[in-house]
């Protein structure tokens, strides 16, 4: 199982996604910590602190993507899991993002019972 002390970062533009994912993620026992943008959670030494990170792909009205931070994370912390969720048609796949080097992609409305199982064996 998990310990507590187990940080998570969130970065989603969506209020309401970040405030679902907050409370799903904390009633597994996990820290949350949630940014609007991903120079949010950069600026904020997330990375250094995050065991593990679940990004929007399309962070409206900012200058990073979630690609771009899943490439970022890869380049300075690889050993950090990275989650990518979308709620916006692509012509990207899930293939294209886990090629990438994400470990896992959810389409919103996510399934939290495969969320939580997938966050679980990848920080055990």
């Amino acid at each position: 199982m998990h310990s507590p002390l187990r940080i998570i970062a969130v970065i989603d533009d969506d209020d309401r996604v970040r405030e679902s994912l907050h409370n799903l993620l904390t009633s597994y026992g996990y820290k949350v910590e949630a940014f609007a943008s991903a120079e949010l959670f950069l600026a904020s030494d997330g990375l250094s602190r995050s065991n593990c990170i679940i990004a929007d792909i399309q962070l409206r009205k900012r200058q990073m993507t979630g690609l771009e931070l899943l490439e970022r994370v890869r380049s300075s912390q690889p050993e950090v899991p990275v989650i990518i969720i979308t709620g916006k048609p692509s012509s990207r796949s899930e293939t294209f993002y886990l090629d990438k080097g994400a470990n896992g992609f959810f389409r919103k409305p996510i399934d939290g019972h495969a969320l939580m199982a997938l966050i679980d064996l990848l920080l055990t």
